[in-house]
């Protein structure tokens, strides 16, 4: 009988062990809430995209401009043509609309002549371009000049087509 009373101990602190957990469960609300309707999870605002070239970007200024970035110049001469006017014109219209940016105005000449004439023909034609940009009211502190002569030809041919194509001022914003 000994025995027994360690045993019904145990049994009786079980029991009143849970009775004492069962005490501390959550009780029902008198009241339940409503049940929830369909939800409709709000997309997120898609994030605009972007429609073209950002604005002042050397993109923006080749969309901007027809895509009209380089004036040709006829054989050994760096006198501003009219169609030449008018691509300048393009040119400067978006440089006043961004005052803040700066622009290179390379020049270039096809492969006859010597070296040292060529770079000197180029800086003569890009110093043309940059001219008539003033001209049209550019501030001349945001633009400079570099020749590159014969070295950096758009055409390598060595034909009258391919040297029209080398004898040119292009413009190119810098960023």
């Amino acid at each position: 009988m000994l025995s027994r009373f360690p045993r019904n101990r145990t049994l009786i602190l079980l029991a009143v062990s849970a009775t004492a957990l069962a005490a501390c469960a959550p009780k029902p609300p008198k009241q339940l809430p409503p049940e929830p309707g369909p939800t409709v999870a709000a997309a997120p605002a898609p994030a605009p995209v972007p429609s073209g070239p950002t604005p002042g970007s050397q993109a923006d200024f080749l969309a901007s401009i027809g895509g009209r970035d380089t004036i040709h110049f006829a054989f050994d001469k760096y006198n501003v043509d009219d169609l030449s006017v008018e691509i300048l014109k393009t040119q400067a219209a978006w440089l006043l609309k961004y005052p803040a940016k700066k622009a290179t105005i390379e020049g270039h000449a096809d492969e006859r002549g010597t070296r040292e004439y060529n770079i000197a023909l180029g800086e003569r034609r890009a110093t043309a371009a940059k001219n008539y940009l003033v001209s049209l009211g550019v501030d001349a502190s945001r633009l400079t000049t570099i020749s590159y002569g014969k070295e950096r030809p758009v055409d390598p041919a060595s034909t009258e087509e391919a040297w029209a194509k080398n004898r040119r001022a292009v413009t190119v914003t810098i960023d």
